[in-house]
C-alpha cells in the first residue's frame, strides 16, 4: 500500500465549494493537512443571488475536524480576491482547483446573450482571473497545481448547452497552454471532465442515477494530480462513479493532394475516406502541428488530383465570409464566387478590396461589403438578407492575435480575444440560425486552430477561445443535425496577416490560404459529407481529428475509493496502448464506461475486477502436416495444391489457421471461479475475433507461444459473457503473429450483478450489419459428413462435435460442426474470392450439422476495403454467422 498522500502546509483554493464536488475536495483537503480557501458566492445553479452560508458550513465541517480553513464569497471574476484571501490567511497559495460553475441550459434557437455571455463569464473569466493572480505566487516559489474542469458537454457536445459546452472545452485549451507555460517553474495544470452529482447536475440527470454519482468518486483523482510528487501535467481526464480515463487527441494520417488547379471540393469528396480513416496507416498523438513545410513539398510532386465522379458546387448559396478583407477569408470568398455563390464579405478593416475583385471576375452583384464587428452578429446577417434575401453558409473566420506570456498577459488581452474569436462566432452564428431552421439548410464552418487543440506557449487567450469552439460547434452540429444544418470547425495552416506576426515571411508566403479554401467550400456545400468534426488542414493536407480514451480503470463502487487506490493503478488508468483504447464521440459513449462499473462490486465479478487476470504462457508448435490438415479441415480439395501440395510454389495456410494456437491457452481460465451455476453442457462459443499480425507463416513449421487474459465478465441476466484476448507470439524472435478475442455464452450463469455491456474495441466488437441491398458475391460450399471428424485433428476434442451423446446432453439431435470450421469455411472463401485480410470478426448465430449446405453471402463496403458477410445453412434457412466482417489488405508486406 503506498503512504498517505498528505498536504501538511500546504494552501488550496477551491472556488465554489459550497456543496457538490467543491464540496468534497474542501472536506478532503482539510482531512489531509492543508489550508483551505473554501470560495462560494452563494448563488443558484443559474448564477443567480448571494449568501455566506454555503462556505461557512463547509469551513466550519472541516474546522470540526481540526483543519484549518478560510471562507471566500467573492465572484470567481474577482478572482484576485480569492487568492489574496487565501494570501492573507495563510501567506501564500500552492493548489488552485477552478470548479465553479452555472448552468444556463436552452436550445440553442431560444438562448439570450444573457445566457451565453453569464456561463462565460463564470467558467472561462472566472478561472483565467483566479489562475492570472495565482500565476506570480506560483512562479515565485516555482511550485503550483491547477485543476480546471471540463466536461463532457464540452469534449462531446450536448444537445441544449451550446454555452456551456464552449466554456467547459475552452478550459481545456487553456489548460494545454498552462501547463506548456507552466512547466519549468514547477507549475502543473491538469483538466478533468467530471460526471457527479451536484445542484448543477440535478437539474440534468435522474434521480436513481444521481444517487450512484458521489462527488467523493472524484476527488482522488484531483488528490492524485495536485501532491506535490505527482507530475501529470497537461493531461485530460474524465471520472466518475468509480471510474477513472484519461484522453488525448489523435489525428489521422489523412489525405495529401496536389496543390495546384486540380485541388478542388470535388478532389477532396473522392478521396475522403482516406481523410477519416485511423485504420490503414497510423494515426498521430500530436502536441502541435503537423510538418506542414515537409508536406507541401511532397505535394508539390503529386501528379494533378482527380475529380471523382461526384459535382461539388454551391450555386445560388448566400455565404457569409468573416474577416474576409484579406487572408483565409479571402481565399475562401474567391473559391465561393468560381463554385456559383453570392458572397457578404465581413471586414471591420476594408471589405472593399475582396468585393470589387470578386464582382470583376463573376459579376456585379455577386458581393457585398459588411464593416461591422463580428459582436454584431445581428447586423452582419441582416447585410445578407438586405442583398440576397436570406443565408445559407456562415463561415466564421475573423480573428485577432493579442499574444502574450500568461505571466504578462493583461486582462483587455483576454477579454479582446475571446470577444472576437468566441463571442463573434456565437453571435453570428446565431443571428443566421432562424434562417437556417426556416429553409432547413445550413452550414456553419467555425475556426478553431491548433494552438487551440493542443495549446500554445504565449496563447491561453487564444487557445482558450480557439478550443471552446470546438465545443460548441459539436453541439450546434447535434441541436442542427435533424434540420440539415451542418457544423465543423477546421484548424487551418496558413501565411496570413494574423500569422505574418509570428512567422518569418517566407513561410507566410509559402503556406497560401488558397490551400485551406477547398475544404471549406466542400463542407459548406450540399455534398457536405460530416458534421459535428475537426479537421487540420493546410499545404494541400487534410487529416481528422478526435478524441481516444483510455480504457481506464474501475473500482469496485461498494467501497470508498483513495486517493492511494488511484495511485497504485495509475499506469493502468492512464495506458493508451493495452488494447482497450476507445473513440468515444458522444456522450452517450463516454458515459458508458461509468454507467458500466456502477455494477462494479467488490463482492461480484466485474470486467474491472477481472481485468487483470492472465493465464500461463501456452507453447504450440506446428508442422507442413498441421497446416494441410486444417486446410482440408475448411474445405480445401485435392485439386487446389497451394493448400493441400507442400511441394506447390504458392503453397501456404488459410490465414484462419491463426485459431487453433491459441485452442489451448483460451482455456486457461476456471469458469466456475468467475460466474455462479457454471456447467461446461451449457458453453456456447458466441463470436471470435482474429486479428493476423505477421504474414506469411513459415510453412515448414515453426514454434509459437500464447497467453491469454481475462477482458471482460459480462451479466446477461440468465447467462453470463466471458470475453477472452490471447497474444500469440514467435517463441523465438517474440514477434506477435496473431490475436484472437474469444466470446463464450454461459447459459444459466447470470444474475451476479455484473456489468451487462461489454466496451467498444473496435474492429473486435464491430456490428457490422449487412447493407440492404442484394450481395456483391456470393459462394456455396457443401460440407462433408465427416467434417467435423477430420477439423477436431487440429485440436478442438470438445465431444459434441463428435460423440452423439454428448452432444444430445447439449440438447443437439446430433454432433455439430465447431463454430470455428465454419469461421474457417467462410473465411476461405472470402480469402479466395478478395485476396488476404488482416482481421475477422464473427458472431455464431446458430449451428451447422456435418453434410450441410453453406451459403456464403459478402458485401463490399467502405470503397471495397471491408467485407461484410453472413453464413446461412441453405437446408434449414438458418443463419450460422452474423454480424461478420474482414478488413482486406492489398499489401501483405505490411504485415
Amino acid at each position: 500500500m503506498e503512504q498517505e498522500l498528505r498536504f501538511d502546509g500546504q494552501t488550496v483554493v477551491i472556488t465554489g465549494a459550497g456543496g457538490g464536488l467543491g464540496k468534497a475536495y474542501a472536506l478532503f483537503f482539510g482531512s489531509r493537512g492543508a489550508n483551505v480557501v473554501v470560495n462560494d458566492l452563494g448563488s443558484t445553479s443559474k448564477g443567480e443571488g448571494h449568501s455566506t452560508k454555503a462556505a461557512d458550513v463547509v469551513v466550519d465541517d472541516i474546522k470540526k475536524a481540526g483543519g484549518n480553513a478560510v471562507a471566500n464569497y467573492d465572484s470567481v471574476e474577482f478572482g484576485d480576491k480569492i487568492i489574496e484571501t487565501a494570501i492573507k490567511a495563510f501567506g501564500s497559495v500552492h493548489v488552485l482547483i477552478n470548479n465553479a460553475g452555472i448552468l444556463r441550459d436552452i436550445s440553442f434557437k431560444n438562448m439570450k446573450d444573457t445566457d451565453w455571455d453569464l456561463v462565460q463569464l463564470v467558467h472561462l473569466k472566472g478561472a483565467y482571473k483566479t489562475t492570472k493572480a495565482a500565476w506570480p505566487v506560483f512562479r515565485k516559489q516555482k511550485f503550483g497545481r491547477i485543476i480546471n474542469t471540463a466536461s463532457a458537454a464540452g469534449l462531446y457536445g450536448s444537445f441544449g448547452q451550446a454555452n456551456y459546452s464552449a466554456a467547459k472545452l475552452g478550459l481545456v485549451g487553456f489548460t494545454e497552454t498552462l501547463s506548456k507555460e507552466g512547466a519549468k517553474y514547477g507549475i502543473f495544470a491538469n483538466v478533468i471532465a467530471p460526471m457527479a452529482a451536484s445542484r448543477m447536475t440535478q437539474t440534468v440527470l435522474p434521480e436513481d442515477l444521481l444517487g450512484m454519482l458521489k462527488p467523493e468518486w472524484v476527488v482522488p483523482l484531483v488528490a492524485y494530480l495536485t501532491h506535490k510528487n505527482t507530475v501529470e501535467t497537461g493531461g485530460i481526464y474524465e471520472a466518475g462513479a468509480g471510474f477513472v480515463s484519461k484522453l488525448h487527441w489523435e489525428r489521422s494520417h489523412g489525405a495529401l493532394f496536389k496543390t495546384d488547379e486540380s485541388f478542388t471540393p470535388a478532389s477532396i469528396l473522392a478521396r475522403w475516406n482516406e481523410i477519416v480513416d485511423f485504420e490503414s496507416n497510423p494515426p498521430q498523438y500530436p502536441t502541435g502541428p503537423n510538418d506542414f513545410m515537409g508536406l507541401l513539398e511532397s505535394a508539390r510532386e503529386l501528379p494533378s488530383n482527380k475529380q471523382g465522379d461526384v459535382p461539388v458546387d454551391v450555386k445560388g448559396k448566400v455565404v457569409i465570409v468573416t474577416g474576409s478583407g484579406a487572408g483565409l477569408g479571402r481565399a475562401y470568398a474567391l473559391l465561393f464566387a468560381k463554385f456559383g455563390a453570392k458572397l457578404v464579405i465581413n471586414d471591420v478593416g476594408d471589405p472593399n478590396g475582396t468585393v470589387n475583385e470578386i464582382n470583376k471576375l463573376y459579376g456585379e452583384g455577386t458581393a457585398v461589403p459588411d464593416r461591422h464587428s463580428v459582436e454584431d452578429g445581428d447586423a452582419v446577417v441582416k447585410t445578407a438578407v438586405d442583398a440576397f434575401g436570406t443565408v445559407h453558409v456562415v463561415i466564421n473566420n475573423a480573428g485577432i492575435l493579442r499574444d502574450k506570456s500568461f505571466a504578462g498577459m493583461t486582462d483587455a488581452q483576454w477579454d479582446q480575444v475571446i470577444a472576437v474569436h468566441l463571442r463573434g462566432t456565437y453571435k453570428i452564428t446565431k443571428a443566421a440560425w432562424p434562417y437556417f431552421l426556416k429553409q432547413t439548410f445550413g452550414r456553419v464552418v467555425n475556426t478553431t486552430s491548433t494552438s487551440g487543440i493542443y495549446g500554445n506557449f504565449g496563447q491561453a487567450n487564444y487557445a482558450t477561445a480557439k478550443c471552446a469552439i470546438i465545443g460548441f460547434t459539436k453541439t450546434i452540429a447535434l441541436e442542427g443535425k435533424k434540420y440539415n444544418i451542418l457544423a465543423n470547425a477546421i484548424a487551418p495552416n496558413a501565411g496570413t496577416n494574423m500569422t505574418r506576426s509570428i512567422l518569418p515571411e517566407e513561410i507566410v508566403q509559402a503556406f497560401k490560404p488558397d490551400y485551406v479554401a477547398p475544404l471549406t467550400v466542400l463542407l459548406s456545400s450540399d455534398m457536405a459529407p460530416v458534421t459535428g468534426e475537426i479537421f487540420e488542414t493546410g499545404s494541400g493536407w487534410i487529416g481528422n481529428t478526435r478524441w481516444q480514451r483510455t480504457g481506464g480503470v474501475g473500482f469496485p463502487v461498494d467501497r470508498p475509493l483513495t486517493a492511494e487506490a488511484l495511485q497504485e493503478n495509475w499506469a493502468k488508468a492512464t495506458d493508451f496502448n493495452d488494447g482497450r483504447a476507445t473513440h468515444p464521440k458522444t456522450t452517450q459513449e463516454s458515459m458508458g464506461a461509468i454507467l458500466e462499473n456502477m455494477s462494479n462490486k467488490s463482492s461480484s465479478t466485474s470486467s474491472s475486477s477481472t481485468a487483470d487476470k492472465t493465464g500461463p504462457d501456452f507453447p504450440f508448435s506446428y508442422d507442413t502436416r498441421d497446416l494441410i490438415l486444417y486446410n482440408i479441415g475448411i474445405g480445401a480439395k485435392s485439386s487446389e495444391l497451394k493448400y493441400v501440395f507442400e511441394g506447390a510454389d504458392d503453397f501456404t495456410v488459410l490465414p484462419t489457421y491463426g485459431v487453433i494456437p491459441y485452442l489451448g491457452a483460451s482455456g486457461s481460465f476456471d469458469f466456475s471461479e468467475l460466474v455462479p451455476n457454471f456447467n461446461p453442457m451449457m458453453l456456447l462459443h458466441g463470436e471470435q475475433y482474429l486479428e493476423i499480425k505477421s504474414w506469411p507463416l513459415p510453412t515448414s513449421g515453426g514454434k509459437l507461444v500464447s497467453k491469454a487474459r481475462l477482458i471482460e465478465v459480462l451479466d446477461k441476466g440468465k447467462a453470463a459473457c466471458v470475453v477472452t484476448g490471447t497474444e500469440t507470439k514467435d517463441s523465438e524472435t517474440g514477434k506477435q503473429v496473431f490475436y484472437n478475442e474469444s466470446t463464450v455464452f454461459l447459459r444459466g450463469s447470470g444474475g451476479f450483478g455484473g456489468p451487462s455491456k461489454g466496451k467498444d474495441r473496435g474492429a473486435a466488437t464491430a456490428t457490422n450489419s449487412p447493407p440492404k441491398r442484394a450481395p456483391d458475391f456470393v459462394a456455396e460450399v457443401k460440407t462433408s459428413e465427416d467434417q467435423a471428424a477430420v477439423y477436431r485433428l487440429s485440436g478442438d476434442y470438445n465431444p459434441l462435435h463428435i460423440d452423439p451423446e454428448f452432444a444430445a446432453v447439449g440438447k443437439f439431435p446430433k454432433p455439430i460442426l465447431h463454430g470455428l470450421c465454419t469461421f474457417g469455411i467462410s473465411g476461405k472463401q472470402i480469402y479466395d474470392k478478395f485476396g488476404m485480410f488482416k482481421n475477422i470478426k464473427v458472431r455464431f448465430a446458430g449451428h451447422v450439422f456435418p453434410g450441410e449446405t453453406l451459403k456464403v453471402e459478402m458485401w463490399k463496403v467502405d470503397g471495397g476495403k471491408k467485407i461484410i458477410f453472413q453464413t446461412k445453412v441453405i437446408e434449414r434457412n438458418s443463419i450460422a454467422i452474423s454480424s461478420a466482417a474482414v478488413e482486406l489488405l492489398s499489401d501483405t508486406s505490411k504485415l
